[in-house]
């Protein structure tokens, strides 16, 4: 089944994503913003997958993370510190 998600977008837009990706560095962030253009295309979630060598779950979380809130960039938080505030104060100054 090919699924396709259609992303509108106007020219603005479109010529916005075409110089973040020009000048981005980070190839993720590249690949997520071309498959928001594919998408605008018209292209499948499985034609963009095979274009951009990921997976098509991997492109159908890029499409819909950018329709909901416009996400392009990864955010890895990380994990939550077990240190108290003080606790790293203090291992910083240790180690500087």
């Amino acid at each position: 089944m090919l699924r396709t998600m259609k992303i509108v977008l106007t020219l603005e837009q479109k010529q916005q994503l075409e110089q973040m990706h020009d000048t981005e560095r980070d190839s993720r962030v590249c690949d997520r913003i071309k498959a928001v253009l594919l998408a605008s295309e018209g292209w499948s979630q499985v034609m963009i997958s095979q274009a951009l060598r990921i997976h098509e779950s991997t492109v159908a979380r890029h499409l819909s993370d950018y329709v909901l809130s416009e996400k392009l960039k990864p955010e890895n938080g990380g994990s939550q510190s077990r240190l108290s505030e003080i606790q790293t104060m203090q291992l910083i100054e240790h180690l500087t």
